[in-house]
């Protein structure tokens, strides 16, 4: 039996995680703050499913509560499969943001998959196999599209998830960063919003399981709203060929006075 440990697992897209994965046969390790909503679902999963169901109750803006979560991707039984998944949002600009709001947001949405990623990795790397699933967002290639960092951390992580492919793919390490569009889930109002006024919003269970079709055509990249993964392939070609400007070693004639 693998085990997958899914952070935010006490709701939306960390939830129907933990349900789809715990009908494939997978033990889980579910991390999120609401303890009661954790072993709710872990009770329910272990009836459902017959799976092994851990949980760690943890806030992980606070560093102290995400090391225990870090130990248990370094131990025995092994974590074949991590879904960093615990994100929130910011609402308004950058210009009037409170910086103990910022600096929690970059942690959660940034730091924490980075550290809880270092401390899986090693034993993926020494087992020969193991699956990382980053769950960012299109804002990370529409950052004009959102105030403040939220756009930023997101894109930090995809990023990450495309960097780390180049350097462990080779190595049966399995990288999937998945960017999902507006969907039904907990951070609008979180953040004070309204969802009702948000057009074309996609149901987390539709999210996941494209997602997860995703992951078993081992995609880099997993956009469920878009409808031509051509478009896609077009935005990476379009990416190599600026690219391919880049080792000039003098500035480009436009740029010489």
């Amino acid at each position: 039996m693998t085990i997958a440990l899914i952070t935010g697992a006490s709701s939306g897209i960390g939830t129907v995680y933990a349900r789809r994965l715990a009908a494939r046969g997978h033990d889980l390790v579910l991390v999120a703050r609401a303890t009661a909503r954790l072993n709710t679902l872990a009770d329910e999963l272990r009836s459902a499913h017959g799976v092994t169901v851990e949980v760690i109750t943890a806030d992980l803006t606070d560093a102290a509560q995400t090391e225990p979560v870090a130990q248990r991707l370094r131990a025995d039984p092994p974590i074949d499969i991590l879904v960093n998944n615990a994100g929130a949002g910011l609402s308004g600009g950058l210009a009037n943001a409170d910086p103990v709001a910022l600096e929690s947001l970059l942690r959660l949405n940034s730091l924490v998959p980075t550290l809880l990623t270092a401390a899986v990795l090693p034993g993926m790397l020494q087992r020969g196999h193991g699956s990382i699933v980053n769950i960012a967002s299109v804002l990370a290639l529409l950052p004009e599209y959102s105030h403040g960092i939220y756009a930023a951390t997101k894109s930090y992580v995809l990023t990450m998830s495309q960097s780390l492919h180049a350097e462990v793919g080779s190595r049966g390490i399995y990288v999937q960063a998945v960017l999902p569009a507006a969907t039904r889930t907990e951070i609008y109002d979180r953040m004070g919003g309204d969802i009702s006024k948000v057009p074309d919003v996609m149901e987390v269970d539709d999210l996941v399981d494209a997602a997860l079709i995703g992951f078993d055509r081992k995609e880099l990249v997993t956009i469920p709203p878009v409808p031509d993964a051509a478009d896609w392939t077009a935005f990476e070609k379009a990416r190599m060929v600026l690219a391919m400007g880049f080792s000039n070693a003098k500035p480009a004639q436009r740029y010489r006075g």
